[in-house]
């Protein structure tokens, strides 16, 4: 006579609640960190009544008050910004640059900075402020 194998049940029977506190864990995780993923180069940006939104496609210079220049999280001389962004626009369609000013950097050398990008080429240069509030 032949013996019968039973499986044991319990093995058909998954125990969720690791499962669950370990993607709970992660959610509170990602929750926290995600805000801080989204930091960039800070800067105190002048206010107007109508806010500016980048576009995609679009370049982001961002000018501290300490006169350093970013181009996409990456420091900058502002003698060699005309160079780079030529090579950034080399074989795009679109050239448009975002810039992104400190409110206490001086009116000449923001002026400069967007001499300098009109030398490179660009055709499209928008300032990014924030918006003004109500009172």
């Amino acid at each position: 006579m032949k013996k019968r194998v039973r499986l044991s049940s319990n093995l058909s029977e998954i125990n969720v609640t690791p499962l669950v506190d370990v993607m709970l864990v992660l959610l509170i995780i990602f929750m926290v960190t995600a805000p801080m993923m989204q930091s960039g180069i800070q800067v105190n940006l002048p206010t107007a009544e109508t806010k500016t939104n980048p576009s995609s496609g679009g370049l982001i210079l961002t000018v501290t008050k300490d006169r350093y220049i970013y181009m996409q999280d990456r420091n900058l001389n502002l003698y060699l910004l005309e160079s780079q962004l030529k090579n950034y626009f080399h074989n795009r369609e679109k050239k448009i640059v975002f810039l992104k000013a400190d409110k206490d950097v001086s009116y000449g050398y923001v002026i400069s900075v967007m001499d300098i990008i009109k030398k490179a080429g660009i055709e499209t240069v928008g300032m990014i402020v924030d918006k003004k509030e109500k009172q």
